[in-house]
């Protein structure tokens, strides 16, 4: 029924554009999420006038509503857009409190940000660049459908916005990107997307389930809150208040099963990561596998395909069960002393969401909609292969990442504090590889998707993390320009030149660690790599991650190290040798190092 009403709106869009004031652009891109905003971003570096759409009043996605730690794993994870990014919220606060202060090593690297900053410095990095525009509170209406430039295709001619103030409200573009959450651009081109969990049968994944369902990844808000005094804002009621939906928890605390309302990482209810954010503030999550939940799996299912209103009817759903839990243990009589006054040193930062109550706008949007485009991500695709420390080689990689498969449950069996949630799961995986084809739809020639990526239930609790979208953001924007400037669908994209376009702006391919954006050799490493250099010359490890720093942070993944330095073996010049000759790579002396290898290999 909702495709159908997704169909219906394109129908009606003709209509419509007769009375929109009509823009064009090179590239409009729908979500201002940090993977809209590197997609918009790359485009504008390449050279296209870019129009950036927002739903909300707030861009920045998650990473400006709540998610200030981070997910990944080891630094070596990160680079392009997202290191950019982390780079200039950490100048940030050193230049603020000044080299080696508290607040400058509490941000570890630029990671852990609070969300104003965040947003302070996405709103910086959009305004270095004039050809970009960004509209905010521009709904998305519908759009005008053309035949496309290859057989049985088709494309977006138009797309029609709704709201106040709108500098135009029908859009022109060469290339269109959809950058939300929720897949809801991509919903209205194309037939090919799914929603809920595929059985273990389709694609042969160990962690998905016997039969197929309607369930997807719970829910919850990523409060910002301190313990600090002169900042703290003790929480008020939510709308429609009921104590009797939380008088059980109170069995918990009396159990002994939950030691502390606000802890790290287990044993708690509100789980307050450490270490702290800059300035005493903590990002507040949902305990993986606790007792009492944060997360409502069950109660999103029909997010990613409602209309506005009724996700705010969801969003309220959430929003008046976890702030009503807080306000219930901070201020009931029935909750023992202990752990009312433990809660009471907690609020929220009164710097922070000033007008919206002190709460991020958005709800954590863990999953929705995905395409079923030109290459599903599957489980398999962040496997080890035996026998060697990587993962699954991808020759079309256009981003990479190092954090598992990742699952906070898709349903619940036993009552809101009984029972436990099932559907979870986390898997230690090696870094990996993610192919172009995850971007691409297969029967739309100028849409590229970097939010609800092509790929299964299981595949896609690989690909959710920020850095991971503000990856796939930016080459979806080199992609466009790529594109529009061969004025070519998409698929035919030269993956080749993408690849050298991302290495040229510091953006990995393949997971190497020792060669960071800015070292010298960044640029032939990473071409290397996307050869094979550095698949199956390293065994597998004991533990796919590297020692433990804190949480969940490491140091970098053993195995996938360039090791410049080192001497060639016969087996790995041989090896190589066979690389280059296939690619028609010529090699005129055989060095004696690594480095000197692919140095003399590389052709820029």
């Amino acid at each position: 029924m909702t495709r159908f009403l997704g169909l219906l709106l394109g129908l009606f869009a003709t209509i419509q554009t007769a009375f929109a004031q009509t823009a064009d652009y090179d590239v409009a891109i729908y979500g201002a999420t940090p993977s809209g905003i590197a997609a918009a971003i790359a485009a504008a570096e390449d050279g296209c006038k870019v129009l950036l759409v927002e739903p909300t009043d707030r861009i920045g996605g998650l990473v400006t509503n709540g998610l200030s730690h981070t997910d990944f794993h080891s630094l070596e994870s990160l680079t392009g857009a997202f290191w950019n990014f982390a780079q200039r919220v950490e100048s940030y606060y050193k230049t603020t409190y000044g080299e080696g202060s508290t607040q400058h090593l509490a941000s570890f690297h630029g990671t852990f940000g609070e969300p104003k900053i965040n947003l302070m410095v996405f709103e910086t990095m959009l305004a270095e660049h004039p050809s970009i525009v960004v509209e905010k509170k521009a709904l998305l209406r519908g759009v005008e459908i053309e035949n496309g430039k290859r057989e049985h295709s088709r494309q977006i001619a138009i797309l029609l916005l709704g709201g106040r103030n709108l500098k135009a409200d029908a859009i022109r573009a060469n290339v269109f990107i959809d950058a939300s959450y929720e897949g809801d651009l991509m919903a209205l081109t194309t037939l090919n997307w799914t929603t809920g969990r595929e059985s273990k049968s389709q694609f042969g994944e160990p962690l998905a389930p016997e039969n197929p369902d309607d369930q997807l990844q719970a829910y919850n808000f990523r409060w910002i809150m301190t313990q600090d005094e002169t900042n703290r804002v003790l929480p008020q009621p939510p709308k429609e208040y009921q104590r009797e939906n939380f008088i059980e928890v109170v069995k918990h605390l009396e159990s002994g099963s939950i030691q502390k309302i606000f802890g790290y990482p287990s044993k708690c209810i509100f789980k307050a990561q450490t270490p702290a954010l800059p300035n005493g503030k903590y990002d507040i999550n949902d305990v993986s596998r606790g007792q009492v939940r944060l997360s409502l799996p069950g109660k999103n299912r029909a997010w990613p395909v409602a209309d506005p209103g009724t996700r705010e009817e969801i969003h309220q759903e959430h929003l008046n069960d976890q702030l009503g839990l807080l306000y219930f243990l901070q201020n009931d009589d029935a909750v023992p002393s202990k752990f009312r006054e433990e809660a009471r040193s907690w609020g929220f930062c009164r710097d922070e969401f000033k007008d919206n109550g002190h709460i991020p706008e958005q709800i954590y949007v863990r999953e929705a909609r995905r395409m079923v485009g030109v290459h599903t991500y599957k489980e398999q695709d962040s496997d080890a292969v035996p026998g060697d420390a990587r993962a699954v080689f991808h020759p079309t990689s256009i981003a990479m990442g190092d954090y598992g498969n990742n699952c906070h449950g898709t349903a619940h069996e036993g009552g809101r504090f009984d029972g436990k949630h099932v559907g979870e799961f986390y898997k230690k995986v090696p870094p990996y590889q993610i192919p172009y084809g995850v971007l691409l739809p297969k029967d739309v020639d100028n849409l590229l998707v970097c939010g609800a990526v092509s790929s299964s239930h299981v595949g896609f609790c690989a690909l959710r993390l920020e850095p991971i979208w503000m990856s796939l953001g930016q080459a979806a924007g080199h992609a466009a320009a790529l594109a529009d400037q061969n004025k070519e669908p998409v698929q035919d994209v030269d993956v080749v030149k993408l690849q050298r376009r991302l290495h040229t702006a510091g953006s990995a391919t393949i997971y190497v660690s020792g060669v960071r954006p800015g070292h010298p050799d960044f640029q032939a490493v990473q071409w290397w790599g996307s050869l094979g250099g550095f698949h199956g010359i390293e065994p597998t490890p004991a533990d796919p991650r590297g020692k433990t720093l804190h949480g969940q942070y490491s140091e970098a993944a053993p195995g996938h190290e360039a090791k410049l330095d080192e001497p060639l073996t016969d087996d790995l010049r041989n090896r190589w040798m066979t690389i280059a000759n296939n690619a028609k790579i010529v090699v005129p002396e055989v060095p004696q190092s690594r480095g000197d290898f692919i140095r003399t290999a590389f052709q820029p």
